[in-house]
């Protein structure tokens, strides 16, 4: 009877710890316990990367991050994430990058953004409820040595292109081919290149042709002088009727100074460039200045500045060209662009820029007729030129921005 009932309880408690149920099994992730990020996110970013809420407005986030793109000599570009924490996470930062290459797709691209992006939150995620639910996996073998590059960094871009359209009034035909190359290293920047194209516009009812050719070849070489300076050589030869040249042609040194580290430039940058320039211009007709062919000296000075910050975008930039052999014949010219942030949701974008122009030396002689000016077949003379755009733009609502519905999105576009 005794051993009758060991056994009964032995039975019973091995019942009840096989019945009991899994601490874990209905657990599940809250949204409340989510990261609130806010980040300028894409449709794929959020599809990707479900398990953080998107927040419109800085205010309600716990990290900040601003993601910016500068090209590489690679064709290709270099994407960074800065991070910054708020509240719990006030005083931390971190960069993440990625590059991308010029033949890789746009799907690609995303969908190595979404990796790093994930790879870039996960410091943050460890302090909350949702570190439980997160499984790193590595996916691919890693080589035991590192293969060479046969190119040795250079790359070739070839593009070929044309069009033929027409009607009863007239026809038109276009054909256009470029060839660039370049190779970047932390030391050295080289690029050389060509275009041309040509246009040829035929109107029936005026019996009257318009053809037009633009080419250029050009090459620039750049030398690193560290985290601040640089060095270079530039050349460039051009054919162009709408501004009077058979044939132009400049070579230069120029040398930049970034007050900012190099090493920076994805999060600012603020530069002063200058370019010395001998020039050879011999002109399809005669200009203005009762020249067909002359040589001359020029150079230009241009600063640029840009920031990137939670609040927004700035960015500035000035630059004074002349000749001189005569200072008369100058231009100076000044450009701006802003994203603000003024309040919660609220965002104001500006865009403006102006140039005083006073070195038109390749102006045709003789006033323009009316088929030149409406058919835009040469440069007019002028003493300035402008643009400028302006935006607002204003969000309410819910803080959360985080589910992704695709559905006839076509209709809006």
């Amino acid at each position: 009877m005794k051993q009758l009932s060991i056994i009964l309880f032995f039975t019973i408690c091995a019942f009840t710890l096989f019945a009991e149920e899994d601490p874990n099994a209905n657990k599940k992730p809250r949204r409340k316990d989510a990261l609130n990020v806010y980040i300028d996110a894409s449709s794929f970013l959020k599809k990707e990367v479900p398990y953080i809420n998107y927040v419109r407005d800085v205010q309600d986030a716990d990290i900040i991050v601003l993601g910016t793109f500068q090209t590489t000599g690679s064709g290709g570009g270099e994407y960074t994430f800065f991070v910054e924490g708020r509240n719990k996470f006030g005083g931390v930062r971190d960069t993440v990058k990625f590059h991308t290459y010029h033949d890789e797709t746009d799907i690609e691209i995303m969908q190595k953004g979404a990796n790093i992006f994930k790879m870039g939150l996960m410091r943050y995620i460890i302090e909350t409820p949702l570190a439980q639910f997160v499984d790193i996996q590595f996916t691919e073998p890693i080589e035991e040595e590192v293969s060479s590059d046969k190119w040795n960094n250079w790359v070739f871009t070839t593009s070929l292109s044309g069009s033929l359209q027409g009607q009863q009034s007239g026809d038109a035909s276009t054909l256009g081919t470029s060839f660039s190359a370049g190779r970047t290293t932390n030391e050295w920047r080289l690029n050389t290149g060509l275009y041309y194209n040509t246009s040829k516009t035929v109107y029936n009812h005026v019996d009257y042709t318009d053809i037009r050719k633009d080419s250029r070849i050009y090459g620039d070489a750049v030398k690193s002088l560290g985290e601040h300076w640089a060095v270079g050589v530039s050349s460039d030869a051009f054919q162009s009727i709408y501004s009077n040249y058979d044939l132009g042609f400049a070579v230069g040194p120029a040398i930049e100074y970034d007050i900012y580290p190099y090493s920076e430039s994805t999060r600012r940058i603020f530069r002063f460039f200058y370019v010395l320039n001998y020039g050879y211009n011999d002109y399809a007709d005669t200009t203005a200045f009762l020249k067909t062919k002359e040589s001359l000296w020029s150079h230009r000075l241009q600063t640029s500045y840009t920031n990137f910050q939670q609040w927004g975008t700035i960015n500035f930039t000035a630059g004074w060209s002349n000749y001189l052999h005569d200072f008369a014949l100058n231009r100076f010219s000044i450009g701006a662009y802003a994203s603000v942030k003024i309040a919660k949701g609220l965002t104001f974008n500006m865009q403006a820029g102006y140039q005083f122009i006073h070195d038109q030396i390749s102006l045709r002689k003789g006033n323009a007729t009316v088929e030149d000016i409406l058919l835009k077949r040469r440069e007019l003379s002028t003493t300035y030129s402008y643009q400028t755009s302006v935006g607002i733009t204003y969000r309410f609502g819910s803080i959360y921005n985080n589910v992704v519905n695709p559905r006839l999105d076509v209709l809006f576009r």
